[in-house]
């Protein structure tokens, strides 16, 4: 017996998950010591959130570039799959006709 693979979407949605979640964290911490600035009065949460986005996005990039192409696949095989349920059916319909 063998394990079901995880599907690779939802593998690539956690690992990006955790990847902002590390940016958000860093840039409280950095925004809590003074070495970069805080947000305007209240603001300081939703900037460190765009901090922690603006960090995430180029990492993610590089980082999981391996789980994209994983998860890339995957949809490709898929929609093929669907494409070629789709013809079968369209098929067995014109010669019932």
């Amino acid at each position: 017996m063998s394990a079901a693979k995880p599907s690779a979407m939802i593998r690539y949605t956690a690992l990006r998950l955790l990847i902002f979640v590390g940016c958000f964290f860093v840039a409280g911490v950095a925004v809590h010591f003074g070495l970069v600035p805080s947000g305007l009065g209240g603001s300081n949460v939703v900037w460190v959130m765009l901090l922690g986005l603006v960090l995430s996005a180029p990492l993610s990039y590089v980082l999981l570039r391996k789980q994209r192409d994983e998860m890339s696949e995957q949809i490709v095989t898929k929609v093929d799959r669907t494409k070629a349920r789709l013809d079968a059916n369209r098929t067995r319909e014109d010669a019932v006709q």
